[in-house]
């Protein structure tokens, strides 16, 4: 993705941000103080985000960092995989759910790490499991995954500022005091979010066909990529509300952290693939297809 569209989409979370501020401080009768408190939140958020991007998914994701002993197989491929794209071993980790699928973050090749749920690594045999490593490991050496990780910290917390507005009392009393103030803000924290919530497809789905373009280079196993898209992708509706209510604690639901994954399966609501942020599974495929014509695989 190139860095002026990266700039772009960054300052628009950004602006939208403050945005917020700007709202909230119009309402309540001092714009520059809330503008600047949001300014700085901004800023510390960046900052964070970029210090803190593979903690914050890790506890976002209620993951575990393992060592090669908790899970030998699943180790063992990310250290090969690694190795074939010549970059330190990242740290490993396991997601406790259900739900079939992989990430990773970090701020750099020297701050990585690759997670896979529980369900995947049951799902996949080894050549698919490596397939999807290999997709992990090109988002780290397409250096993207701190973008994707701090744009869906802002994102969230864009959310958070909403659902504060939507169901705090004190806003709820704004549209007494302030002439319907309270239903001016409650609309801002309903549309602000959508908003942010469209800028971060624009940053996560360039991203996706990249990194399955990496893996068949850096590993020559398009079938086997393939073959994991479509089983991670028909995982039904009705098995994930089933794993999810048997015990949400054990199979936690990641949010705006959705974007980091190889695939958004964890969405239940057919509204919201609308607004996938991951490309359709044909589009993957054919650029798939594509590659592997290329390499006359």
């Amino acid at each position: 993705m190139p860095i002026a569209k990266i700039a772009l989409l960054f300052s628009a979370l950004s602006l939208i941000l403050l945005g917020f501020g700007a709202l909230i401080g119009y309402f309540l009768g001092n714009l520059f103080v809330w503008l600047s408190v949001f300014f700085l939140i901004a800023i510390a958020m960046n900052l964070f985000s970029y210090f803190k991007s593979d903690s914050i998914a890790i506890k976002m994701t209620r993951s575990k960092i393992i060592d090669r002993p908790e899970n030998t197989r699943f180790y063992d491929i990310v250290e090969k995989v690694s190795q074939q794209a010549n970059i330190p071993m990242p740290r490993v980790g396991i997601m406790p759910t259900d739900v079939p699928n992989a990430f990773a973050t970090g701020k750099d090749e020297n701050h990585s790490v690759v997670v896979a749920t529980s369900g995947i690594l049951k799902m996949l045999d080894d050549n698919e499991l490596e397939a999807v490593i290999g997709h992990e490991i090109s988002h780290i050496t397409h250096k993207d995954i701190l973008i994707s990780t701090i744009a869906a910290t802002i994102a969230t917390l864009i959310s958070y500022i909403g659902n504060v507005i939507l169901f705090s009392e004190f806003f709820g009393g704004l549209d007494e005091r302030n002439n319907g103030s309270g239903i001016i803000l409650i609309v801002a924290a309903i549309l602000i979010p959508i908003g942010a919530m469209f800028v971060q497809l624009g940053i996560s789905r360039d991203r996706e066909a990249y990194a399955d373009e990496g893996s068949v280079r850096l590993l020559r196993k398009p079938d086997q990529l393939i073959s994991s898209l479509q089983k991670i992708s028909n995982v039904s509706v009705a098995s994930k509300r089933s794993a999810f209510s048997r015990n949400r604690q054990s199979n936690p639901q990641p949010g705006a952290y959705s974007s980091l994954f190889i695939v958004n399966n964890f969405s239940a609501h057919s509204l919201m693939n609308l607004f996938s942020t991951h490309p359709t599974l044909e589009k993957r495929i054919k650029n798939i297809n594509r590659v592997r014509d290329e390499l006359n695989i």
